[in-house]
């Protein structure tokens, strides 16, 4: 059995050495914990060990894990990608949705968000590594879907989200990181109340921090191999 409260610690860790490294407090950057192909039974260790955030990127099997868990006070975020038919789903049931890359889901995901709850958070994805097989709006797309985005009833636009290409150079795998930072301050110089780099992930999170993300997603540094999806 994976040693769910250790590997916290360790990843924990990483952030605080990262976070001293770069000249930030460890506050500055939070750990979300991708728990997706894993059960609940694995969520419920690592609530236990202190974590409340978790990361999804299928929908149903969230859905079912939350109907589990719904005894613990977690933070559910979606970072798959989005699409029409499941935005109702993630408007009431999630408390983040990270990968908006187009005006119309931003546009549904708003329409649909009941209005007993907060308003959703919503970032902006943006693909910085110029990849055609990845998800995101081109960075030369970014300012004007995030105003559009901003300007919704029942969303609030927390900032920007990114996957950049794997890289085995440290400068190749911090450049698109930084990319992401300078793009994030562009915006809100532009007026947009931002405050979230969402970026980095088990293997390259100390890049990602020393370039400014403010939430790394974090999965088989905490939860082990990942099993394969049915």
């Amino acid at each position: 059995m994976t040693d769910i409260p250790y590997n916290l610690l360790s990843v924990r860790t990483r952030i605080a050495t990262a976070c001293k490294a770069a000249g930030r407090p460890e506050s500055s950057v939070g750990l979300l914990a991708v728990s997706k192909t894993f059960g609940a039974s694995e969520v419920r260790r690592a609530h236990a060990a202190g974590q409340h955030a978790f990361g999804e990127n299928y929908l149903q099997e969230a859905l079912d894990k939350q109907a589990e868990l719904a005894d613990l006070p977690l933070e559910w975020h979606f970072i798959g990608p989005v699409q029409s038919n499941k935005t109702r789903s993630l408007a009431e049931r999630f408390d983040w949705v990270h990968g908006v890359e187009r005006l119309k889901i931003a546009q549904r995901l708003s329409d649909q968000r009941p209005a007993g709850l907060p308003a959703l958070n919503v970032c902006v994805q943006v693909n910085v590594s110029g990849e055609a097989s990845k998800a995101g709006c081109a960075p030369a797309e970014a300012l004007d879907l995030c105003r559009a985005v901003a300007a919704l009833p029942r969303l609030r636009l927390r900032g920007l989200m990114a996957i950049p290409a794997p890289a085995a150079d440290a400068a190749e795998r911090r450049a698109p990181f930084r990319e992401l930072r300078e793009l994030f301050q562009e915006l809100r110089r532009a007026g947009l109340e931002l405050d979230t780099i969402s970026a980095g992930m088990s293997d390259d999170l100390e890049d990602a921090i020393a370039e400014g993300s403010t939430l790394v997603r974090v999965g088989s540094a905490l939860f082990g191999s990942r099993p394969p999806k049915a």
